[in-house]
């Protein structure tokens, strides 16, 4: 797992399993958002899973999907939401770690 901190609040990585959820509990994360739609790629874990392990670890989750390449103002607004509302900093994955990255680049421009 290839972590990128963004902030000190914020990280991002490419797609994560269930496995490597005491990881970024043990990194002090407390909550993890997925921005991978389910079935992006054949072979990636459904975001429910990922949700399991968080639950099981104690730690928050949310499933803010956003298609790659086709980023919404609805999406940021989404994302922006989560933030807010989940207990930092916070751990976000989608296939490569850029999706996640840029909505926090655009929330944090747009001073939401």
């Amino acid at each position: 797992m290839d972590i990128k901190r963004i902030s000190d609040d914020y990280a991002v990585s490419p797609q994560i399993a269930p496995e490597d959820v005491a990881a970024i509990k043990q990194a002090g994360y407390k909550s993890i958002v997925c921005n991978r739609p389910d079935g992006e790629d054949s072979g990636q874990p459904a975001a429910e899973l990922i949700a399991k392990a968080a639950e099981d670890a104690g730690l928050s989750f949310r499933h803010v999907p956003v298609v790659s390449g086709a980023m919404t103002l609805e999406d940021v607004t989404d994302m922006a939401a989560a933030l807010k509302e989940l207990p930092g900093p916070v751990f976000a994955y989608c296939r490569s770690g850029t999706r996640s990255a840029n909505l926090y680049g655009i929330i944090q421009e747009r001073g939401l």
